[in-house]
């Protein structure tokens, strides 16, 4: 099934192990999957009767499957970009799916005609893709590595707004009316979207490590956003609130690394690719490089589950809209190099687990 040849193999008699633990949690694997190394997943909103998920792989293509109710897969359609997929997103109506690239385009996908049309353009690889519904306005947000934050009205091929930043986009999220953009070099820019984007406050990442992800989260009494969650590629997440009523609301918590013998010994540090909130629970996802997903409530500081070792890293997750989903794909992420990549071993997966109870919050409170 996985090749045939793998536990007998010759490399796995003169000591090195196989690969072996390609689903060790056991659950719903998403069929034909992509290529290569999966960038980006996303679910369909809830305003359709069905669930559908989008997938963006570094093979240059977007991928949409239904999902059904037992958890099986039928790939429905796929669009193409000439460079690999950074990004995805879905209009509020979940009609139209938008697609950032390397080869520097976003593009709406039209999933009932099923065509594709290039709405914004960059001078370099576009790192993110945001769809922005406010009551009096809809646009496109795209972060690109050419240091500029863009939105776009999709009917016309100049953007409403060009933003120039001081560093290339490395990671942003987009819950109306805010939108938080980290970029390279430890920066963190807050926008406000009502009335017109624009900036509301600038700030150093708590985290002293590059960061790679970024997730809003909402506010447990009025459900307005008021956070945000920022992963580093040192193992370790800050949970920080716009606005905190308390300075010690901000904190910092490590994830994604190995456990140190009692007597001392290395520790291995891996990075945290992903994070996302559960949209009932407003519990967290993380997925790191060490292969693992860990479940999490910041509101009692706690970690709720994590899973087994994959023999992959996990790159990428989310949760549907019901949250009774958690979608989450293990590929390669050059975190060992080019050495480390073995493409006949390092086949993608993408997998879905049934989650609501695992994320309720913790009865444990600080």
């Amino acid at each position: 099934m996985f090749g045939g040849t793998t536990n007998f193999s010759q490399s796995t008699l003169f000591g090195s192990t196989p690969i072996t633990n390609t689903n060790p949690m056991k659950d719903v694997e998403v069929s034909s999957p992509p290529d290569d190394s999966v960038s980006c997943l996303k679910f369909s909103p809830g305003v359709l009767s069905s669930t559908f998920l989008v997938a963006g792989s570094w093979d240059n293509h977007v991928r949409c499957w239904e999902v059904h109710q037992n958890g099986q897969t039928t790939p429905k359609a796929q669009q193409t970009h000439t460079g690999p997929v950074l990004g995805v997103d879905w209009s509020d109506d979940g009609t139209k799916v938008f697609t950032a690239s390397c080869d520097k385009t976003v593009k709406m996908w039209d999933l009932n005609s099923n065509q594709a049309m290039q709405v914004a353009q960059h001078d370099a690889p576009v790192k993110t893709v945001h769809w922005i519904k406010a009551p009096n306005y809809s646009c496109v947000m795209t972060g690109s590595w050419d240091k500029t934050l863009k939105f776009w009205d999709t009917r016309s091929s100049t953007p409403i707004l060009s933003i120039q930043l001081p560093e290339r986009v490395y990671c942003a999220d987009v819950k109306y009316p805010m939108a938080v953009v980290g970029l390279a070099g430890r920066a963190i820019i807050i926008y406000q979207l009502d009335v017109q984007p624009q900036e509301f406050k600038r700030m150093e990442s708590p985290l002293k490590y590059q960061h790679r992800c970024v997730s809003i989260f909402n506010d447990k009494k009025n459900n307005a956003p008021t956070g945000f969650a920022l992963g580093s590629i040192e193992g370790r997440v800050a949970i920080q609130y716009v606005n905190p009523t308390n300075p010690k609301d901000n904190f910092t918590f490590k994830c994604h690394r190995s456990n140190v013998a009692p007597n001392g010994g290395i520790q291995d540090i891996f990075a945290v690719n992903d994070i996302s909130f559960h949209p009932t629970h407003g519990t967290l996802a993380t997925v790191g490089s060490d292969g693992r997903f860990s479940f999490w409530d910041k509101d009692a500081r706690t970690k709720l589950k994590t899973s087994e070792q994959f023999d992959l890293p996990i790159t990428t997750c989310c949760f549907n809209a019901q949250g009774n989903i958690f979608g989450y794909a293990s590929s390669y992420d050059w975190s060992k190099g080019h050495e480390g990549y073995e493409p006949q071993k390092m086949k993608p997966h993408i997998f879905m687990r049934s989650c609501f109870d695992e994320l309720k919050p913790s009865t444990k409170r600080t």
